[in-house]
């Protein structure tokens, strides 16, 4: 009978535009588009990978950053092993939204694994990554700057996700 793989769902959050869809691409197709028509609820796309040579399936769920879609999201958090807070360095407003991403996941899914990643690292940012590095060092969260655009550390950022999910399930050390 041949083994089943397990399916780890991992969640990225965020405010609109900060990227998220875009991160997701360019990790399950290795593409990326500089316009992208907006997620609409969530979306969620399905890869397979291997972390510390265990294969895992990673359940990504792509959630809507839009204020309007807020009255919903917390369904879409259920479940997840773990989460990733992504902000946009050109945009100062979508890290200092954070806080309040941070808060409505863990009303839903409390102690969920998170990561802080700041996106868009390829233009010129105006977020210092230092003052990122302070807020998830206060949190004991990994923090992460990636390039959907040109692909900088979008493999390394999944590979955390999932291990933070494994570790979650008590399948890491």
């Amino acid at each position: 009978m041949k083994e089943s793989i397990p399916i780890y769902k991992v969640v990225v959050a965020g405010d609109g535009a900060v990227g998220k869809t875009s991160l997701i691409r360019r990790f399950c197709e290795g593409k990326f588009e500089e316009s992208r028509v907006m997620t609409i609820g969530v979306d969620f796309q399905t890869k397979t990978v291997s972390i510390r040579n265990r294969v895992i399936r990673l359940s990504i769920w792509d959630i809507a950053g839009q204020e309007r879609f807020g009255s919903f999201r917390d369904q879409f958090y259920r479940g997840a092993r773990a989460v990733a807070l992504v902000y946009d360095v050109t945009r100062p407003v979508t890290f200092d939204n954070l806080a309040r991403w941070r808060e409505e996941i863990l009303k839903i899914v409390p102690n969920v694994p998170m990561m802080l990643v700041a996106n868009k690292i390829d233009k010129e940012g105006v977020v210092p990554a230092a003052q990122a590095q302070a807020w998830a060092r206060t949190l004991g969260i990994p923090f992460l700057q990636t390039s959907a655009a040109d692909g900088r550390n979008v493999d390394r950022f999944f590979g955390g996700l999932g291990y933070l999910a494994l570790r979650a399930a008590g399948e890491m050390a």
